[in-house]
């Protein structure tokens, strides 16, 4: 895998960290020392170590319960903007994506169940703010749009009543439906709650591109006649993409999966799942 480091294996799975990530661990050093002195500094590069070891507890939710309907994963990798899982291929039926995108969040509700009382008896604010990142993590992985795991919990419940490119259609809408807002929000701020945010701006995209990108993978599927399962029609998660993206079936599996991981909101979590046989990025 390019441009990373093989940090070791957990349950098997390979687990990468991608240089670029340890350009953010230096900058936080580096900023931490000029505003507070080696406290400061030590304190932020713990912070951002912590959060992406919750991050990596998150795409290990997604991957045990993948691997419980007998879905294999390739690799982890942590990157700047969050974690990507590749799993070996989509979950079968509605309910396993069901399981499998709600496992990720229910992962960062756990860490912060566990946070709680310890920052109720006065654990501290490094405690207090990885509580508080947690809870943002599992919110905001579960907006019903994608490529969040909200999304695919939505298309899973709507592939109950539907196809899956059918209820990925609608996922795909109400997600773009979403973007609108953020970018709203973004542009002209929330009178009396939020301000103006470039931030929101880039994850208005973020879930526009990845709605649309959803979409076309699951009607490009279909057109190539690739099995999506037990529905009518399929759809194939990350592309994640889950949490996202990919694949160069057809030509550019490798190409669709580097794309789309390099784009993504702050810290947020995204994983794979593909079905293409190639491994390398």
């Amino acid at each position: 895998m390019r441009w990373s480091i093989r940090l070791g294996r957990l349950f098997g799975v390979p687990v990468y960290l991608h240089l670029t990530f340890l350009l953010l661990l230096g900058l936080v050093g580096v900023l931490g020392l000029v505003q507070g002195g080696p406290v400061a500094a030590f304190s932020g590069m713990a912070m951002i170590a912590s959060v992406f070891g919750c991050v990596l507890l998150h795409e290990f939710g997604h991957i045990l319960a993948a691997r419980r309907y007998g879905i294999p994963t390739q690799d982890v990798i942590l990157l700047p903007i969050g974690g990507v899982a590749r799993l070996a291929r989509m979950p079968d039926e509605p309910k396993q994506e069901l399981v499998v995108a709600l496992a990720g969040p229910a992962v960062n509700v756990a860490i912060a169940a566990v946070l709680f009382p310890l920052v109720s008896l006065g654990g501290g604010a490094f405690l207090a703010q990885l509580f508080a990142i947690n809870v943002m993590l599992a919110l905001f992985n579960m907006l019903p749009a994608f490529p969040m795991d909200g999304g695919r919990v939505l298309r899973a419940l709507l592939a109950r009543r539907m196809s899956y490119v059918r209820a990925t259609d609608l996922a795909a809408r109400i997600g773009k439906g979403m973007a609108l807002l953020f970018a709203f929000a973004g542009l002209f701020g929330i009178p009396g709650v939020l301000g103006t945010n470039p931030m929101l701006l880039l994850i208005a995209w973020f879930v526009w591109s990845g709605a649309g990108r959803e979409a076309a993978m699951v009607r490009q599927r279909r057109s190539f006649g690739w099995p999506m399962g037990s529905q009518p029609a399929g759809v194939i998660h990350e592309p994640e993409v889950v949490w996202s993206a990919p694949s160069d079936r057809w030509g550019s599996d490798a190409r669709l999966r580097r794309r789309y991981y390099r784009v993504g909101p702050w810290l947020v979590s995204r994983d794979e799942w593909v079905t293409g046989d190639d491994g390398n990025r």
